[in-house]
């Protein structure tokens, strides 16, 4: 019976793939007959595959480097999952870069015939990454698992896809705020251009980082706590439901549950009507899949074998409820029409200082309800998982995929955003009329709150499931608590503590460095190319395409070191338990750092919006500027450090529970 559950899990993966492709062939017939819009697609292309191409030269490098490490102190088997996680999560990041680089043209020629005609073809797009991805993923994991029946080579699996996404986000975070920052603080502010001016040289170069950042990158930090979260709970169920093998296959069943729930949830998105909002759209999709997915998942608990089915569908449920909680609280202090937003653009009109503290204090203020909902979240799963009988650490591991579960339509409203957002950039530069301008800025107004849930959503998604994580190292090294009294427990928790906010400064610096060499050159440009001010001559976009390029992947070194190597010092030196509380400080301050920072930068964004709406003197006011500044502190806190907190922690946890069992038998104090 477990191994026919095995193949459903393989059938739904197969079928995330078939519905991936059906998506994107129909994304791909529709229409694009301005030659501007292509001209401007196809350029937006070619920078995002220039990107990707060197992005997976120095991922082959480190894969090679991280699989003979694999071969020599794990086997074989360990590395070959490892590469082919490397994989998976690379075709997959490849396929919805692909996809939504030419869909952008295609959703600004459909806008003119209105927000229904132009909605799905949005949607669809980010649809199949949303769905290619998760059925890479689900189906690498099954297969690994059905051939070695080994809980440890499947996590050889996920440490590959979180090399990816280590590398995905904080490389595309950086290049895409290298651009930003460039275009917002030469174009708005020292020439008063539009959004996506065509005369502006960094424009095509931000329109890349989209993509890079919130395509790629996004989607890559989510699939990582997807399949960690479901490696996680497998390693669980073999340690300590020795006798029953079904509790190491649920998580894979949930997974493949999820699935159909988000393929049944998008008809529910595209039923837009002329006139309606679709960001509330967005919003049905996920609360129908949410529906679906809790009565699918109710039933395959009772079926699946599992002698104890409330005590892990419960906490399933209480995941689930706490990713879509931590999703919307997020967007209750970055949405524009909330109090938060309004009152730091109101503080433009004094200048940016005040802006930024606005901006900084009620960053730290969304850390409250977020944290708390996690604190529910844990409570709750352990609480109902001992009630009936299941371990606690099991039904806490078992909430983190109930909040990821639902992980293809996650991705899908989370790609819709870049897509949209190019598309309006396509429909600027293609001189479109101002109705066709409009539906792009609807359709772009739903993308950046969808965005903003999707970010909240991650972050706590990836909380559970370091916990997780957590929970399987403690479990596979034998450590049943940590003792604050121990200095090495002690030590380890403040250089785990120190480390998010390490990796933040590198991060912001690098975007700091680079936009610095990005402002330089769009001055330059319009300083000595006769006519470009003027609309005459097109811009030298390559030459920007390519600083943002080279800074960001010169850039990932540093990140990518931290990330696999110290986590593995902390526990050759220190020993099991410091490595043990070097995860515990990693995972508060990581979290905490993650919410504000993401928040903060989103809330910026959106006074700078409400400004650029007509609001405090509009565009080009003082008001205004003051807002681009507090904004362009946001980018890199929003979209370059606190979202690749999420893969930075997941990867640390990876790093130690992979090498753990090693750790605990060589470290040099062992204290």
């Amino acid at each position: 019976m477990v191994v026919g559950w095995e193949i459903a899990s393989l059938i739904c993966g197969l079928l995330s793939i078939v519905v991936a492709v059906f998506l994107g062939r129909w994304v791909l017939k529709q229409e694009n007959k301005s030659a501007p819009i292509a001209e401007y697609s196809h350029a937006v292309q070619e920078g995002a595959a220039a990107y990707l191409r060197r992005l997976f030269q120095w991922l082959g490098v480190l894969v090679a480097i991280i699989a003979i490490i694999l071969v020599l102190a794990l086997g074989w088997q360990t590395a070959i999952a490892y590469i082919v996680g490397a994989g998976c999560s690379t075709a997959g990041a490849y396929i919805g870069m692909y996809i939504a680089t030419r869909a952008n043209g295609r959703v600004a020629w459909a806008a003119r015939n209105g927000l229904v005609k132009a909605f799905p073809v949005g949607f669809f797009a980010g649809g199949v990454m949303g769905t290619a991805l998760v059925g890479l993923s689900l189906i690498g994991v099954t297969a690994f698992y059905m051939i070695f029946k080994s809980t440890d080579i499947v996590l050889g699996f996920s440490f590959g896809a979180s090399s990816l996404a280590l590398l995905a986000k904080a490389g595309g975070g950086i290049y895409t705020k290298t651009a930003d920052i460039g275009a917002d603080l030469v174009g708005k502010v020292e020439f008063d251009l539009a959004e996506d001016d065509p005369r502006n040289p960094a424009v095509v170069a931000d329109n890349v980082g989209d993509n890079v950042g919130d395509v790629a990158g996004m989607g890559a930090d989510i699939l990582d706590s997807y399949v960690a979260s479901v490696v996680a709970v497998m390693i669980l169920g073999a340690l300590l439901f020795s006798g029953n093998v079904a509790y190491v296959i649920y998580p894979l069943l949930l997974g493949g549950v999820g699935i159909l729930a988000s393929i049944l949830g998008m008809i529910f998105v595209i039923r837009l009507r002329e006139g309606k909002d679709p960001g509330r759209a967005l919003n049905t999709g996920t609360i129908s899949t949410t529906i679906i997915f809790a009565i699918l998942s109710l039933a395959i608990t009772f079926a699946s074998g599992v002698d104890k089915p409330w005590g892990v569908w419960l906490p399933n449920i209480a995941g689930l409820l706490a990713g879509i909680v931590i999703g919307f609280t997020s967007d209750a202090f970055t949405d524009i029409d909330q109090a938060a937003v309004q009152q730091t653009a109101n503080a433009a009109l004094t200048g940016p200082a005040i802006v930024i503290l606005n901006g900084f204090s009620y960053g730290l203020l969304s850390i409250v309800p977020s944290i708390l909902g996690i604190c529910v979240a844990m409570i709750a799963s352990w609480v109902l998982a001992v009630q009936f009988g299941v371990p606690g650490t099991y039904g806490i591991s078992v909430a983190a995929v109930g909040m990821l579960s639902i992980t293809p339509m996650i991705l899908s409203s989370d790609a819709y955003g870049p897509i949209v957002d190019n598309a309006k950039g396509c429909a600027e530069y293609g001189h479109e009329s101002e109705e066709v301008i409009a539906v792009c800025d609807r359709l772009d107004a739903a993308g950046n709150t969808a965005k903003a849930i999707t970010k909240g959503f991650a972050i706590g998604a990836a909380a559970l499931t370091v916990l997780a994580l957590f929970a399987a190292y403690a479990e596979s090294v034998g450590i049943s608590s940590l003792d604050l009294r121990n200095p090495g427990v002690t030590v380890g928790v403040f250089i785990g503590a120190m480390m998010p906010p390490l990796l933040s400064a590198l991060l912001i610096l690098s975007v700091g460095r680079n936009a610095f060499k990005m402002v330089e050159e769009i001055r330059r440009q319009f300083r000595e190319i006769p006519g470009l001010i003027e609309g005459k001559v097109r811009p030298d976009s390559a030459r920007c395409v390519d600083i943002a390029t080279q800074g960001a992947l010169k850039e990932l070194i540093l990140p990518a070191i931290l990330a696999l190597v110290v986590p593995i010092l902390v526990g050759l030196i220190l020993g099991k338990n410091a490595l043990g509380g070097f995860l515990a400080g990693s995972i508060v301050t990581g979290i905490i750092f993650a919410l504000m920072m993401a928040n903060a930068g989103g809330l910026w964004d959106n006074a700078k919006k409400f400004i650029e709406d007509g609001a405090l003197g509009g565009k080009g006011s003082e008001a205004h500027k003051a807002a681009v500044v507090g904004d362009t502190v946001g980018d890199p806190f929003k979209d370059t450090a606190g979202p690749s907190l999420n893969t930075f922690i997941t990867v640390m946890s990876l790093s130690a529970t992979v090498f753990g069992p090693i750790i605990a038998h060589i470290a040099l104090l062992n204290l």
